[in-house]
């Protein structure tokens, strides 16, 4: 998938903090962009999962009113998911910053298995 990093600035960084609070408060629909067997090692509570390495923008589900935030490891991939969303036309432009690594600093839930 090629997207031009270089448009970085146009993704939003969101704290692992806002985030919680944002799924909590029903207003963000997390997307996982890591693989299955990292999401089968340790995954987000309430993520959907739709992997970089077969990323199709059009996969996404219609969120209801909620903000798309897109979410992996350390923050790099989700970058490249919400560049390859706005390419295709979606007004996704956040992710979580530090992904997993910052999800697990602030101290937030994950789970095993998926």
């Amino acid at each position: 998938m090629e997207v031009d990093v270089s448009q970085a600035d146009k993704v939003h960084d969101l704290t692992a903090e806002e985030v919680a609070a944002g799924i909590e408060q029903g207003k963000y629909l997390l997307i996982d962009v890591r693989e299955p067997n990292e999401v089968a090692a340790e995954a987000y509570p309430n993520a959907l999962v739709l992997p970089l390495s077969t990323f199709n923008p059009d996969e996404i589900p219609d969120p209801q009113g909620k903000t798309v935030v897109f979410a992996c490891r350390s923050g790099k991939r989700s970058v490249t998911a919400s560049l390859a969303a706005q390419a295709a036309g979606k007004p996704y432009d956040s992710h979580l910053a530090g992904g997993m690594l910052g999800w697990k600093a602030a101290g937030l839930p994950s789970k095993t298995g998926g």
